[in-house]
């Protein structure tokens, strides 16, 4: 049976040595490692992976980039991308130049071989905490449709619940929207579940880190009056 062959981009020597003896380890997995320092590319040229592990908080080197260029040298390859907690908009970014999975860095040792094991046979992985949401959907949609491009486009907000981000963002509470907009608190309480479901976040500081990330918070009244 022939091995997964799986090439590890990790610039922590200790991850990097620890994931890789732990792959070589399984029977149906060829790991070789790279520290993401410019040699990522050549040893993926020797290697030829199935796999590819990249660490999405590469130090010196951009992982999207990696991501992307891997995929037009290697297009056959599938890229699975560590990190603790990927946001939203790192998913949508990652899927849209071609990335198959995604494993959180907490992930059991049999999460972490499923995961490989179920890119190797041209399957995509959600991060657990994406995996019954409705963005998942929308990344399977836009996936299986070719229209990755259109991702984050496929996250539709209505001009009411733009207007509740951008005024989470500023840091305002139910309360204070609902006086601003002059509708009902649980109108609000409303609109902020429904962003939450849509956005899959779970909190609203999430929502105001998402704002900013996305460039959706405006100035208010006052502000733009001096």
């Amino acid at each position: 049976m022939p091995k997964i062959k799986v090439l590890l981009i990790e610039d922590n020597r200790l991850l990097r040595e620890g994931i890789t003896a732990m792959l070589n380890e399984q029977q149906d997995i060829r790991a070789v490692s790279s520290s993401g320092n410019g040699d990522a590319m050549e040893k993926a040229k020797k290697l030829k992976p199935q796999v590819v592990l990249l660490d999405l908080g590469l130090r010196n080197q951009n992982s999207l980039r990696i991501a992307e260029t891997i995929k037009k040298e290697f297009p056959k390859a599938e890229i699975v991308v560590m990190d603790l907690i990927p946001t939203q908009a790192e998913v949508a970014e990652f899927v849209q130049v071609g990335v198959s999975g995604f494993i959180l860095k907490d992930a059991t040792i049999d999460d972490f071989l499923h995961t490989i094991r179920t890119v190797a046979e041209g399957k995509k992985v959600l991060p657990p905490s994406l995996a019954d949401s409705l963005f998942s959907h929308i990344v399977e949609y836009a996936v299986q449709n070719g229209k990755a491009d259109r991702l984050m486009k496929a996250v539709k907000l209505t001009r009411r619940e733009h207007e509740v981000v951008n005024l989470i963002a500023r840091g305002m509470s139910n309360k204070e929207i609902a006086s601003e907009l002059h509708i009902a608190v649980h109108t609000v309480k409303s609109h902020v579940h429904n962003i939450l479901e849509k956005l899959a976040l779970h909190t609203r500081l999430e929502i105001a880190s998402f704002a900013l990330t996305e460039g959706m918070v405006r100035k208010s009244s006052s502000q733009n009056s001096k």
